[in-house]
């Protein structure tokens, strides 16, 4: 899966309503006409700003995971990696998006098809930061 930096523009808050009652995802429920607060997406996607970066994925690697080609990755340079995380890394120069395994010294895909990649004593890997959220873009079919 390769990545392509997105710039982030300086932007000022933008609160959307955030709804009391939960969305059904099966059969349709009565909903509530209330809102229970106001949400900025930016306070719940970026905790440590000066740390934050996006990258948009390209691929189908991580498909398994929920991390499809086009969406837009959060990824904090903050945070710690560690076994099992999703990484942004750089290995020998070329990023990628992958599953840490630090047990076996590789990085994973999250698609069979996609065979792991071992991490050579030589090699040289930069953990680029740790892929906190996804965003994907929902595309409504002509009917």
């Amino acid at each position: 899966m390769k990545l392509h930096p997105v710039p982030a523009p300086a932007v000022e808050p933008r609160l959307l309503p955030l709804y009391l009652s939960r969305v059904a995802a099966g059969f349709p429920s009565p909903a509530d006409d209330y809102i229970e607060a106001q949400l900025d997406l930016n306070t719940h996607l970026v905790r440590h700003p000066a740390a934050t970066f996006i990258a948009r994925a390209e691929g189908h690697s991580m498909t398994g995971l929920g991390i499809f080609d086009g969406d837009l990755l959060i990824v904090d340079r903050s945070l710690q990696a560690q076994h099992g995380m999703i990484v942004i890394a750089a290995l020998d120069g070329e990023l990628t998006c992958k599953v840490l395994d630090t047990r076996r010294k590789r990085l994973l895909s999250g698609n069979e098809q996609y065979p792991p990649i071992p991490i050579p004593e030589d090699s040289a890997l930069v953990i680029e930061g740790v892929v906190t959220h996804s965003i994907r873009h929902h595309h409504v079919c002509p009917g």
